[in-house]
């Protein structure tokens, strides 16, 4: 049975949690004040208290009542079924908050509620629970919010931020969950998941370092703590619970790695030293004394990286006199040894942050215990290169193709399109128009090319796109597209929000250009979204699995047909509803479905029928909301098989895949015969590439 819980987080940090919570399978996910309401199982609570990086507490909310007088708390709180929680021999305490109450006094209403349940098991049992202000078995947490208290059993049982690893710390030391909530706002999870790097330069007792190969390396941050708050509830189910450390422990730390941390204090760095052990990853970390004036570079510089830290500030200002030398130093060291690299630096003071000189990217209000600070977040100006030369022969290929597809785009109405898909061998990418901007997607290098000269063949691209489109530089958008694995491949590059609209004929289509590796708009799918809308010309139901930013609906919903589109991304399903509304399309006729395709085909889907069915799915995915991972090889039959279900009689089923070496096999999809449309939905600007895709349409045999 589904139960309602709440998580708690410091303020700002609310949509991380968010986040983290619809990774963790919860559903109904719910971004407050303070925290994150989300509904699950006891499983989904304990994955909750285990993986979490950035909540502070897991509650599970036992009732909610007027509280206008110590009476009426009481009361309530004598209302609940405590044998239920615990028993006469266990221990118990009760946190308070108060908020626009009435009750002025929280101890005093703490001291209501515990006697309301020690009351009520000392009539039942005979004798009462004792009090335990440190490690109860059971901790209660109750909080009164405009005279309406609501009574919790606290999970977690200690904030979450106490990972268990650190007995040793320096000067200010920063929580845990906080570190991590900056290493979010700083992409490192995703940076290091392409092989990025992370520097600290000033790590103390290596608070943001630990977190950071706890992140990298895939490792539950409950793992080190000895205790939580269910152990003692008679409601813990222990076998659940030894399931899930389990499955915790057995996921290896990778060998590659790497993250620096650096402090100019001996001492301190051997107590993060030490720290890191307990955490179980000092392997991911490399440790050296250092001061701010001589700091190294680590002895292999990657391209992607970022510079993490927490200067000394605010209180320590006053102890530590004029920090704007050691500041304007920290800046220097960045720009000679990190050019390229982003950069987060927290702290109080903006005078402190602008003595760094660096050109600033954003900035995230944040609190560091009873301190407002900022996360100022900066891009560290590259190295001065030669400026690379438009190159002549891409010039001449760039304008001979852009003769003849500037006049194919006018006639099929749009003004997105491919216009080189690495015609000539030295310059290996593929570049798409979007209005007035391109997006320049280069294929990985192999490894025997020098890295040097792989980075000025892409100069020279970007300085001939420039030349031949008399676009300025910055409206080029550029990125290298490799092999994506797992959940990698729809990860976000940046976090621009860089949203644009552009034009389909008689539709128009928000897209992307820096965000993600892909722009929100597949090109090459322009012939399949019009036989969509020809098919439903005369209306019905359209379902669009794996919908991404539901692109085949919108075509859809054009035609007159009521729609459903199925992703497991609520991002993209977000994209999607905007993707209506920028064609006046009535949001009311369709529906936004965030789940697993598989999932929802068996459960929530099985019992409804629809006209025609678009299934495109990824070569791979490994989604957070279902409990395998899906690969198209190996899954495409069983895919198809239970979608065919949802066909009305004379329903219509097209599936599309771009994975190159996909073998089909139509006739294991009972009951249906497929036709092979790929040469029919490759468009005019894909013609030198026809294997982007292959498309089948399905149809009921007889």
């Amino acid at each position: 049975m589904s139960t309602h819980f709440f998580a708690t987080a410091a303020k700002g940090f609310e949509t991380l949690l968010a986040d983290e919570l619809w990774r963790l399978k919860a559903a109904n996910v719910r971004p407050s004040v303070g925290g994150v309401f989300f509904d699950g199982q006891l499983e989904t609570a304990y994955r909750a208290c285990l993986w979490s990086r950035v909540a502070s507490r897991i509650l599970m909310p036992l009732a909610t009542f007027s509280a206008l007088t110590p009476e009426e708390l009481y009361a309530g709180a004598r209302g609940i079924d405590w044998s239920a929680h615990l028993g006469p021999d266990s221990t118990l305490a009760v946190d308070c908050t108060l908020f626009r109450s009435r009750l002025k006094h929280s101890h005093f209403a703490a001291l209501k509620v515990k006697d309301a349940i020690v009351d009520q098991l000392r009539e039942k049992y005979g004798t009462r629970p004792s009090v335990a202000l440190e490690r109860p078995d059971v901790r209660v947490n109750l909080h009164v919010h405009c005279n309406r208290a609501a009574l919790s059993i606290d999970l977690s049982g200690d904030s979450l931020h106490r990972r268990g690893w650190r007995d040793e710390t320096g000067p200010a030391p920063l929580k845990e969950n906080l570190a991590a909530a900056l290493l979010f706002f700083c992409d490192w999870p995703n940076k290091a998941a392409e092989g990025g790097m992370l520097v600290d330069p000033m790590c103390g007792s290596g608070t943001i370092p630990i977190e950071a190969a706890l992140m990298a390396a895939g490792r539950a941050p409950g793992l080190t703590r000895d205790f939580f708050g269910f152990l003692g509830w008679k409601g813990h189910d222990a076998p659940l619970w030894e399931r899930l450390r389990r499955e915790a422990l057995s996921i290896e730390i990778p060998k590659d790695i790497m993250i620096f941390a650096y402090d100019c204090d001996g001492t301190v760095l051997e107590a993060a030293r030490r720290n890191a052990v307990r955490a179980g990853v000092a392997s991911c970390i490399r440790f050296q004394q250092a001061d701010i004036v001589e700091l190294p570079k680590p002895e292999i510089l990657g391209k992607n990286g970022v510079v993490l830290t927490n200067p000394p500030y605010g209180e320590r200002l006053r102890q530590s006199g004029d920090l704007q030398p050691l500041y304007r130093q920290l800046g220097q060291q960045l720009r000679r040894c990190f050019g390229g690299w982003s950069a987060g630096i927290l702290t109080e003071s903006a005078q402190l942050a602008q003595s760094l000189e660096l050109p600033l990217e954003s900035t995230v209000a944040l609190w560091n215990g009873p301190l407002a600070c900022t996360l100022y977040r900066y891009r560290i100006p590259a190295p001065v290169e030669e400026q690379a030369a438009p190159s002549p022969m891409l010039a001449n290929r760039l304008r001979k193709n852009l003769r003849h597809l500037r006049r194919w785009a006018r006639r099929e109405g749009t003004d997105a399109f491919r216009i080189y898909d690495a015609d000539l061998p030295e310059y290996a990418a593929a570049i798409d128009l979007y209005g007035s901007c391109a997006h320049v997607q280069e294929y990985a290098p192999p490894a025997t090319i020098d890295p040097a000269r792989a980075r000025l063949r892409l100069q020279e691209i970007v300085a001939t796109l420039s030349e031949v489109l008399e676009i300025a530089p910055d409206a080029i958008f550029v990125k290298t597209r490799q092999r994506q694995k797992g959940a990698n491949q729809y990860q976000k590059l940046a976090d621009q929000r860089n949203f644009m609209a552009v034009r389909e004929g008689d539709l128009n289509f928000w897209v992307n250009l820096a965000d993600y590796l892909d722009t929100g708009l597949f090109l090459d799918h322009r012939p399949t979204r019009k036989r969509i809308r020809e098919l439903l010309a005369s209306g019905g139901d359209f379902l669009n699995l794996f919908g991404y930013t539901g692109s085949a609906s919108v075509y859809a919903a054009a035609a007159g047909a009521a729609t459903t589109t199925v992703d497991a991304s609520r991002t993209y399903l977000d994209w999607a509803r905007r993707n209506f509304e920028l064609n006046g399309l009535d949001l009311s006729r369709h529906r936004f479905v965030q789940a697993d395709c598989m999932a929802w085909l068996g459960g929530e889907g099985a019992d409804r029928r629809f006209d025609l069915i678009f299934a495109d799915p990824p070569t791979f995915s490994n989604s957070s909301s279902r409990d395998s991972d899906f690969d198209v090889q190996r899954d495409a039959v069983a895919l198809l098989n239970a979608a065919s279900r949802l066909l009305k009689p004379k329903g219509i089923l097209i599936f599309s895949c771009n994975f190159r070496r996909f073998c089909f096999e139509p006739e294991k999809v009972a009951g249906f015969a497929a036709q092979d449309i790929s040469a029919q939905t490759i468009p005019e600007d894909f013609a030198r590439s026809p294997r982007i895709h292959r498309c089948w349409l399905l149809k009921r045999n007889g």
